[in-house]
């Protein structure tokens, strides 16, 4: 899944190719390679690949107590805390102007409040491990915004190669050849809209916030607030007030954010700044393994021979529209 501001994040250097992370994305140029902390940074791949793989089963549990808009709510609420306490403990200066303000808004919509509540809604109809499998299809999203003119990345044949592998898994998935049944579609849909509203967001990241002026970490604690601000708006819009807080959907909610939305940056940023956004990136084909696993042994949900096979085919194509060609001409197309 994703979160904040795409800089931060591996695939957000190219608009071509965001991220699918549950939550982290800053905006700017990637931060300067440094030396990691006292944690080796392949122990804190790992946990973030864990952390935003659960994130679904977060969602599902949060679900069970709540409305999908608070559950997207306290997500932000959590999230964002832990963003603005990090921000106030370096004492970083949040963004000015309204011009700035104006695209955090776009931005929070399209990377946070969007797609954080399309996944809420879409886990009452579907498993959480086909939510996380959706949401691995970001890559061929972005790819095919590449192909109308919305990216300045101009597709190579491999790319273009993978945008359909990547797609013949999402049919595998969803077992296009016996009619997609047993398939809620209503649900599935909202799930790759949500994936879809990721690339979205990226792109206009890139365009109009890759210089605030500010840090990565204050750019997006700011997105995340912002965000938060929309969903207190609009929730008590569209559901009623929660009328009691049952502990295991509120701690899912509390890990949802906390964890997923906030820690998960930090952790995502100082990734990014040791090993560098390839490397970084490559969270992303773990995420859907980790909520296909956590949903099958802690949720009990059901699992066909064409939901792991055709995640592979979805990893294997979203990987290819990830490839950038070689000097001296190699994969032009």
């Amino acid at each position: 899944m994703s979160t904040t501001s795409p800089a931060a994040t591996p695939a957000g250097t190219s608009a071509g190719t965001p991220p699918s992370s549950p939550s982290a994305q800053p905006s700017g140029p990637p931060p300067a390679r440094r030396k990691g902390s006292g944690v080796d940074w392949r122990i804190r791949f790992g946990a973030l690949a864990l952390i935003w793989g659960c994130s679904f089963l977060f969602i599902k549990l949060g679900t069970d107590g709540f409305a999908p808009l608070y559950v997207s709510l306290g997500r932000m609420v959590f999230g964002t805390a832990v963003l603005l306490a990090v921000v106030a403990v370096k004492r970083e200066r949040l963004p000015s102007g309204p011009r700035v303000w104006g695209h955090l808004a776009v931005a929070a919509f399209l990377l946070n409040s969007l797609p954080f509540t399309l996944f809420a809604y879409a886990e009452l109809r579907v498993s959480s491990s086909l939510a996380g499998i959706c949401n691995a299809t970001t890559p061929l999203w972005g790819m095919v915004l590449s192909l109308v003119a919305l990216s300045e990345d101009r597709p190579t044949r491999r790319r273009v190669a993978g945008l359909g592998i990547g797609f013949l898994g999402v049919l595998t998935v969803l077992g296009a050849w016996q009619g997609f049944s047993g398939q809620d579609p209503a649900g599935t849909l909202m799930a790759l809209v949500a994936s879809a509203s990721y690339a979205v967001g990226w792109i206009y990241v890139r365009r109009n916030l890759s210089s605030t002026g500010c840090s990565h970490l204050a750019t997006s604690g700011s997105q995340l607030l912002v965000g938060t601000v929309q969903l207190a708006v609009v929730a008590p819009l569209f559901s009623p007030l929660p009328v009691s807080f049952p502990a295991v959907p509120l701690l899912a909610v509390l890990a949802l954010g906390a964890l997923g939305t906030g820690f998960a940056f930090l952790v995502q940023y100082g990734l990014v700044a040791e090993v560098g956004p390839t490397t970084a990136t490559l969270t992303t084909y773990f995420i859907p393994v980790v909520a296909t696993v956590a949903g099958v042994a802690l949720l009990g949900e059901d699992l066909s021979w064409n939901t792991p096979v055709g995640a592979v085919i979805v990893l294997a194509g979203a990987a290819l529209t990830q490839s950038r060609p070689k000097a001296g001409g190699a994969g032009r197309p």
